[in-house]
């Protein structure tokens, strides 16, 4: 057994584990980060880069598909589905690298392998290549994220039932598909999927989908999705489900008839779960809640010295979220500065329409008793939007009636995820909508949008 000592022990190499590493190192203290596959973790490897990249594989096929709208004639298109995966794979190779690169840049000790915390000030590395070392640190920050959660009804074989994982390397292009869930995973493979040709069927629990999203924007998001053939059931049960040799029957009910439907594959979206296992020695007891790490406002557990940022604490669990609370996390723990727990973040979801976030909703502020004024301009009255042929969907913004206070932001339209930044920042700023009208917005762009929704909430919009 050999023995060394850092400043900090990250296990967990995700958005969360690798932004902490490498920050500790900014700040000249001596890191290792430990993580079990390879840097970048779950997001980079298994979720957002590849699976961005498979979006824009799709996104380039509708717009080939529409070209004659541009005045251009492009003929048949064809396409290599493996290749289109294996592009996907290439992306996630090039970031993982990039991050690996960082960990020398920053002088952070980078273990593959899984650890295991023995107790205050020591971890055990448990598989890989370096099993059975004691690592001991004045730290450690546990950041091993989440893993989805499965249906006990559908067991994963990687080929007739997936995960996004399993999705993300299929080895053949289904003909038709069930997709269970329509959060962020569901609808962003339900429109890839379909682009290139595949009979998609959404079966959802709840009577919309994207259930955290504002209802209006779920609607438009049902009814662009039914322009693009995708089926969306809501609001059904699952009674059964067949796994057979070529092909999975799922049965179902909706308003109280039961249908059968028979699908190549599902794929499974229904949420995640805390990925914990392995992680805590015996005898090492972190307070929990629903499997999540619970934390105080400097994101320390009950045990001194021990410390969890990113989806292990609970949601919201998102790359960007993580990211953030364990840069904060660690400024806290080196007293660089005072750490900062989440408020205000946005919410991306990268199907087509896109779909982004920020602050509360209508139905949120109605069940707190919140009183709201809205604001909302549609893309079909953007030049910007019109002129991309890409005029479904609206900007909206909450605000307080008294004080112009921002409340929320929902945007669903073209470029959403990058336009909702604008409404993030004058949140955290504590802007208003009064500020976002009366700042000049380049014309013709989308952005425009953002400020006509913050004028149409007094009657003032030029364009609507």
């Amino acid at each position: 057994m050999s023995e060394a000592k850092y400043d900090l022990i990250v296990i967990g190499g995700g958005p969360g584990g690798y932004a902490a590493a490498i920050r500790a190192g900014q700040l000249g203290k001596k890191v290792a980060c430990v993580e079990m596959e390879r840097a970048g973790g779950t997001c980079l490897n298994w979720g957002c880069i590849p699976s961005k990249a498979l979006l824009k594989s799709a996104e380039l096929m509708a717009n080939l598909a529409k070209a004659e709208t541009f005045g251009i004639s492009v003929g048949n298109v064809d396409y290599d589905f493996g290749k289109v995966i294996e592009r996907s794979r290439g992306v996630a190779d090039q970031m993982a690298k990039g991050i690996e690169f960082l960990f020398k840049k920053n002088k952070v000790d980078y273990i593959v392998g899984k650890a295991q915390v023995a107790g205050a000030g020591s971890v055990t590395l448990t598989e890989g290549d370096r099993k059975g070392e004691t690592l001991a640190a004045e730290n450690i920050l546990i950041a091993t994220g989440c893993r989805a959660k499965q249906l006990p009804f559908l067991p994963v074989d990687g080929e007739r039932v997936m995960t996004s994982r399993e999705a993300l390397v299929m080895k053949s292009q289904p003909k038709s598909v069930a997709i269970v869930g329509s959060g962020a995973i569901g609808v962003e493979f339900a429109y890839f999927l379909n682009a290139f040709g595949t009979e998609v069927t959404i079966l959802e629990v709840m009577p919309q989908l994207v259930s955290v999203e504002d209802e209006e924007v779920a609607k438009v998001l049902e009814r662009s999705f039914k322009k693009q053939k995708i089926k969306s059931e809501l609001g059904i049960e699952i009674k059964d489900a067949k796994i057979g040799k070529s092909s999975v029957t799922i049965d179902y009910e909706k308003k109280g008839k039961v249908i059968s439907l028979e699908v190549d594959a599902v794929i499974q979206a229904v949420g995640v779960q805390a990925n914990l296992e392995g992680a805590l020695g015996d005898g090492v007891e972190l307070e929990l809640d629903r499997g999540f790490i619970v934390v105080d406002d400097r994101y320390q557990t009950n045990v001194e010295g021990v410390y969890a940022a990113g989806d292990i604490i609970g949601p919201p669990t998102l790359a960007h979220v993580a990211t953030y609370e364990a840069i904060q996390a660690v400024n806290g723990m080196f007293k660089h500065s005072e750490p900062k727990r989440v408020k205000n973040f946005p919410g991306c979801t990268y199907c087509l329409p896109q779909i982004a976030s920020t602050g509360l909703t209508e139905k949120a502020a109605k069940e707190q008793e919140i009183e709201y004024k809205v604001g909302k301009f549609p893309f079909v009255a953007s030049g910007k939007a019109v002129a991309a042929n890409a005029s479904d969907g609206f900007v909206k913004v909450l605000s307080a009636p008294d004080t112009g206070e921002i409340l929320g932001a929902h945007i669903i339209g073209n470029d959403a995820t990058e336009l909702i930044a604008e409404y993030c920042l004058a949140m955290e700023m504590e802007g208003t909508i009064d500020e976002i009208h009366g700042t000049i917005h380049a014309h013709p762009t989308l952005s425009e949008a953002l400020a006509e929704a913050a004028a149409a909430t007094h009657d003032e919009a030029i364009h609507i």
